[in-house]
């Protein structure tokens, strides 16, 4: 049988059976922390004995401390060992008869774990259970988010990196042959409002009268065409908290398991006065994925809206919302990489309209997703004097080299704010987070029916807020205890968005039992600061979540510098991982949870039969399968055919050396239409439609195109006009009036280039600006007080 006959064999056919028949999920929220419990069922209907290898993803900050397997009457709980050490132990075990489990990370990227279920006699079942707690990230709108990533789409490797450790074998979404069901209980001291997702759920039910409990599940027959995606909301605002964890009994007084932890959560609140000032200045550069994933549907229920479109209907917002006097440019990258400017502009009518004119034209043409060489390109630039720089990086998120990336945006992070956006669904949130939080910006993910609009403007006004600089944590404890920092330094502050700080508390001798926490910053020039005041004594029955979700940050930190540092460092760091991986059993890049059935009787005879379990990721049906050698051994990749379009677009896997390469999609060539006029391209979407029609300094032109958008005729807008008015005066009037009147739904999405318009309007000093607004309101049958629209 060919490689090829075997793949699709195994993932259409059927004609090998898939020993992974169930996975189900249990997820307890406490406030803002996660806890995940997932149970793999797996039966050998062969008549061979079996090894299963499944790699699937995680999230990409979530701290993995539990694995065992059940098989029969026996439980085994894994421990974590060095990883070559863990994969000897399981090869050793495997090859006399035993039965053994490996989990691991992969090297490339934290948010992808490989599971190895070796020697599962014929007609044997196993039950394999993993555990791991993550903080929820906070929404623009309050809620917390959780994902469970179900799609691991294939990760584009770049030419000349190293090939990824892991065997990946992907399906479309319709043809996974096992089952999921999910069930998520929350509580919270906090009544729990409402819970949302992508996926549909059955009810929520309410487990007391006040509310703080609830459960919901996944309704039945998900499809595995997105992550399963839940929207917490609770019924006041974010309030900062400080948890106290007692240490673990077994463990030395002293480490980080021994001692009491605590974990501080602040939502900074600044005030009005300062929020109001808008930065004027900055660099503000764009990087756009153009690779051919970017052709695929946003979602389902729009096959017509890619991602791509999305993508240029986005920087057409931005573009219109930057202040005049900054700086930009556009970038985007695929295979290859391509940039507008050959360095930053100043942001003038001339130059917006240059750029928007090629941002028309941005097709998911340029291949796979090499993001690392913009990037360098990009750092390389000088900065520009007292114009700080904001980068704004739009992907799917499927590349191979997450941890190269995040790390050249961390040997960067002096030198600008970097904000990204995953897109769709399957998009990796290691790389996402990772590139934020190096940064110092704010992450997104835009999934499900999630609009990119509303999301991205909202980072562009986190990136327009003043910045908080000279931040430092400082701490008022009673004598004898003391606090130790686990987190890495504070780097960036934003408005309503969670700060959190993990700390070790060392306590000689105190009868005392209350402390404060204090962060102190800058802003705009002036000292702020938040306390909180705290219990020292330690919540019950609290496990040992917080230590774990410590041991997690401080392991991700030493990772870090080990990869970024010189050699000697390389091997101290790496030792401190392994010891702190082990002692607090939260696996990292250089351990393994490995379990041995030791007392498992007879030993297994005969070769064992190796089976990968496929994993979805989203697109249409297999049309074609990529093989990829992966040291030594082959896996298969199929490649999804979301791209495939009218204009016989197609994919071609094969890069230079002739070695597929995922996602690289090439045009037939055609001739080029003249460009459309930018009013028509917008024609769809009024609200774009009048954005596309502002000009730079935050006007609009009295014509008939403005007319058009506002549904009257050009001698019905002349003719209202108040005498003696300038007439960009009285057509930005009637853009605000209408925006204000019709468009409040989408208010996230205008707000910023309103606020230009109305400065632009003050700045005229014009006459009658009250007359203009009646005459407006009259015109457009709306009744829009002028305060409302910042006049």
């Amino acid at each position: 049988m060919s490689p090829m006959e075997n793949c699709c064999g195994l993932l259409t056919d059927q004609k090998e059976p898939v020993p992974l028949k169930s996975i189900e999920v249990q997820l307890e929220v406490k406030d803002h922390v996660a806890a995940v419990v997932s149970t793999l069922n797996y039966e050998n209907k062969e008549d061979k004995p079996l090894e299963a290898v499944f790699v699937f993803p995680l999230p990409g900050d979530a701290a993995v401390c539990h694995f065992s397997a059940q098989i029969g009457e026996t439980h085994i709980v894994a421990e974590v060992k060095e990883k070559q050490q863990a994969q000897e132990e399981y090869d050793d075990a495997l090859s006399s008869g035993q039965q053994a489990f490996l989990l691991e990370e992969s090297d490339q990227s934290p948010d992808i774990f490989s599971l190895r279920v070796g020697s599962l006699p014929p007609g044997e079942s196993a039950s394999i259970r993993l555990e791991y707690v993550t903080e929820l990230a906070v929404e623009a709108d309050d809620g917390l988010r959780f994902c469970l990533p179900a799609v691991l789409n294939p990760r584009y490797q770049p030419q000349g990196s190293e090939g990824p450790s892991v065997q990946v074998i992907s399906v479309p979404a319709s043809l996974v042959p096992y089952s999921l069901s999910f069930s998520a209980r929350v509580s919270s001291p906090r009544p729990i409002s409402k819970v949302e997702s992508s996926c549909s759920l059955d009810p929520l039910q309410y487990l007391n009268t006040d509310q703080t409990q609830a459960t919901v599940k996944l309704a039945a027959g998900h499809k595995f065409d997105r992550d399963v995606e839940l929207l917490i909301y609770y019924k006041d605002a974010h309030q900062p908290t400080a948890v106290v964890e007692a240490g673990q009994a077994s463990a030395k007084p002293g480490s980080l398991m021994g001692d009491p932890v605590v974990m501080v959560s602040l939502y900074p609140e600044f005030p009005q006065s300062v929020m109001s000032l808008l930065a004027s200045c900055g660099e503000f550069v764009f990087l756009m994925d153009r690779s051919g994933s970017m052709g695929c549907p946003m979602n389902n229920s729009k096959p017509q809206e890619t991602r791509i479109s999305s993508a240029r209907d986005t920087l057409l917002l931005l573009l219109k919302s930057l202040p005049m006097g900054c700086y930009f440019n556009i970038y985007s990258f695929g295979s290859t990489f391509e940039h507008i400017f050959p360095t930053s502009v100043e942001y003038n009518e001339k130059t917006m309209e240059e750029a928007l004119k090629k941002v028309e034209k941005m097709e998911d043409d340029l291949g796979g997703t090499e993001i690392l060489r913009p990037l360098e390109h990009i750092y390389s630039q000088p900065c520009i004097p007292n114009q700080p720089r904001q980068l704004f990086v739009f992907t799917d998120g499927e590349v191979g080299n997450t941890k190269e990336v995040t790390d050249l945006v961390k040997m960067n992070a002096g030198s600008h704010r970097c904000f990204s956006f995953g897109i769709g669904e399957g998009a990796s949130s290691a790389l996402i987070n990772g590139m934020a939080k190096e940064g110092g910006g704010h992450a997104q993910f835009i999934t499900g029916t999630d609009r990119m609009q509303p999301k991205v403007m909202q980072s562009l006004r986190f990136a327009l807020q003043p910045a908080v600089e000279d931040i430092s944590v400082s701490w008022d404890l009673p004598k004898g205890v003391t606090a130790t920092i686990l987190s890495p330094p504070i780097t960036a502050i934003f408005q309503g968005q969670r700060s959190l700080i993990y700390a070790q508390l060392a306590r000689q001798s105190s009868e005392a039992t209350d402390g404060s926490v204090t962060v102190k910053y800058s802003l705009a020039g002036h000292p702020s600061q938040n306390q909180l005041h705290f219990n020292l004594k330690p919540a019950e029955d609290s496990g040992l979540t917080v230590h774990r979700l410590a041991a997690r940050t401080v392991i991700r930190s030493l990772e870090s510098e080990q990869r970024t540092g010189g050699e000697q460092q390389d091997e101290e760091m790496k030792k401190k991982v392994v010891e702190l991986s082990v002692q607090s059993g939260v696996s990292s890049s250089f351990t393994a949870f490995i379990a041995v059935n030791k007392d498992g009787g007879k030993a297994v005879q005969g070769p064992l039969m190796r089976r990968n379990i496929p994993t979805p990721y989203l697109g249409g049906e297999l049309f074609f399968v990529s093989s990829m050698d992966l040291s030594g051994s082959r896996a298969y990749i199929a490649m999804p055919d979301c791209q495939l379009s009218s204009n016989a677009e197609m994919m071609d896997y094969l890069s230079s050396d002739g070695q597929p390469n995922v996602y690289q999609s090439i045009h037939e060539s055609y001739e080029e239409e003249d460009p459309l006029p930018e009013f028509l391209l917008y024609h769809k979407d009024p609200l774009l439609q009048l954005v596309s029609l502002q000009r730079a300094s935050g006007c609009w032109l009295l014509d008939a195109d403005l007319a058009a958008v506002l549904k009257k005729t050009s001698e019905e807008v002349e003719k209202e006009k108040p005498a003696s008015v300038n007439s960009e005066v009285w057509a930005s009037i009637l853009a605000l009036i209408w925006l204000h009147g019709f468009k409040m739904d989408a208010k996230e999405e205008w707000e910023l280039l309103t606020l230009k318009a109305a400065s632009w309007i003050k700045a005229q000093n014009a006459p009658f600006v009250s007359e203009c607004v009646e005459a407006g309101n009259t015109l457009l049958g709306c009744s829009v007080k002028k305060e409302d629209l910042g006049l």
